[in-house]
């Protein structure tokens, strides 16, 4: 066969590439179990977004199948084995600040503006058009290929716990939900809380300050950028709010402070990052915390805050002595997500640890055990999804690289990363794009977009693997 100039063919489907994006675009596409029924167990728009793309793939001649209202997929060619490639067609909310309707799917300035644009209904379509330029080519497989479409990424995975339980799992696969080149490692994520029981004991009767309440965060993935205690202050707070005034300045990170109903609340802004690297952010509760460790507090407070004080500063387990890292995906990490604190009901921080593929779990939950006991506190709620990696010679790599390559003219590294993908729910698969090197990472944020330019060089992409991988 004639060498195929793969971005032509993605070139002459561009219009239509679009207006099938848009259509999927303008689906608010949000888990919302509060309309749940069992025809749309995550909510009326999650179960409109599979619909669409299971209408979509009939239409243009693939053989669809729904999976329990959760997941589907679109299948074409033949063989004992299959293909896999898994997208997610759920979104976060939008959120506040958009500059365009965020379900308008609107192109202007060479990019589509949308929620999901980019995470990840964009590059699930590019990987549908890379199936359809195969299958309109009339190219030659000897494997199923499958577009397994998921709609709870961005939850709890119920889409691919659901599929996979009542679906044949496939040989190989990509996921189109990261960066390109290539992601073959990902670290595990250990989520868990520490627990500090209430104080039963007499308080410090001398403290300059009782702390009521702290809050920070909602999410163990999230570096916390919002923080707020309340404090009684015993004696003057002119000295105690110069200080803190004086540690915003020093921190380059806003606040406020005021009274209410004779307590004294405290608020702090930081900045978010994902917890794959706590470092990249500035956590507003372990700043707010470094703050109070200065004064003399109440006994409980005093414990909560001097934890706390543990990981400022320090994301590689230290707290812990779980130092580790290894060569295929760097260090271990510990993200404190969640901090929160009420003088009656004790306190709890939410972490999530990312550790290195070979990092041996049990040996280190026994040692955060016994480090947790000694200093008086609970560990509960412990999460686990294992490391995924594959090796780095596999055949499945070697064919995505030499892919990349050839379509980019770039060499084609391989990536470790601390976050999880639907790679980890293959036995054998990477995350394969479609954020490419250099392009602003915008998911989750307002006005989210995807670069039309991108859209077509990734369906092209997945159009070449699709045919390198499932011919052979």
């Amino acid at each position: 066969m004639a060498d195929i100039n793969w971005m032509d063919e993605a070139v002459k489907r561009k219009d239509q590439l679009i207006k099938d994006l848009q259509g999927l675009l303008k689906i608010k596409s949000i888990c919302d179990e509060e309309h749940a029924s069992d025809e749309a167990p995550l909510g009326p728009g999650v179960k409109a977004a599979l619909q669409y793309m299971l209408d979509l793939g009939s239409k243009d001649g693939f053989t669809a199948k729904n999976a329990g209202n959760l997941a589907g997929h679109l299948e074409m060619g033949a063989g004992k084995e299959i293909l896999g490639i898994l997208g997610h067609v759920d979104v976060v909310p939008e959120g506040d600040g958009w500059s365009v309707d965020p379900y308008s799917g609107i192109v202007k300035d060479g990019k589509i503006y949308a929620r999901g644009s980019s995470d990840d209904k964009g590059p699930t379509m590019a990987a549908y058009y890379g199936m359809k330029i195969v299958k309109e080519l009339g190219l030659p497989l000897n494997k199923k290929v499958r577009l397994i479409v998921g709609t709870d990424e961005e939850s709890d995975w119920r889409c691919m716990d659901y599929y996979f339980k009542h679906e044949e799992m496939p040989a190989i696969g990509f996921s189109p939900d990261a960066d390109f080149p290539i992601i073959y490692a990902e670290k595990g994520i250990a989520d868990f809380d520490i627990i500090q029981a209430p104080q039963t004991t007499a308080g410090n009767e001398a403290a300059k300050a009782d702390v009521l309440s702290f809050q920070s965060g909602r999410r163990y993935n999230m570096v916390p950028d919002f923080a707020q205690a309340s404090l009684c202050i015993h004696g003057e707070q002119t000295e105690f709010l110069q200080k803190f005034h004086d540690f915003q300045k020093e921190t380059g990170l806003n606040g406020q402070d005021y009274v209410d109903n004779g307590e004294l609340v405290l608020k702090l802004e930081g900045v978010s990052a994902h917890a794959a690297e706590p470092d990249n952010g500035k956590s507003a509760g372990l700043y707010l915390a470094k703050f109070l460790a200065q004064f003399d507090l109440d006994a409980s407070a005093r414990k909560f805050i001097g934890i706390l004080n543990q990981f400022y500063g320090k994301s590689r387990g230290e707290y812990f002595g779980i130092q580790y890292q290894d060569e295929i995906s760097g260090d271990l990490t510990i993200n404190a997500g969640i901090m929160s604190y009420h003088r009656e009901k004790g306190g709890r921080i939410g972490l999530s640890m990312r550790y290195p593929v070979t990092f041996d779990l049990e040996a280190g939950k026994t040692k955060m055990e016994s480090k947790l006991k000694d200093d008086g506190l609970l560990l509960q709620n412990f999460s686990d999804s294992k490391p995924h990696h594959v090796d780095k010679n596999d055949p499945l790599i070697k064919t995505l690289q030499k892919v990349y390559e050839e379509q980019t003219g770039e060499k084609a590294e391989l990536l470790a990363i601390g976050g999880g993908t639907y790679a980890r729910a293959l036995d054998k698969g990477v995350a394969f794009g479609a954020l490419f090197p250099g392009r602003e990472d915008v998911m989750h944020q307002k006005d989210e977009y995807m670069y039309v330019e991108d859209l077509l060089k990734a369906s092209a992409l997945y159009a070449q693997a699709i045919y390198e991988l499932a011919r052979n």
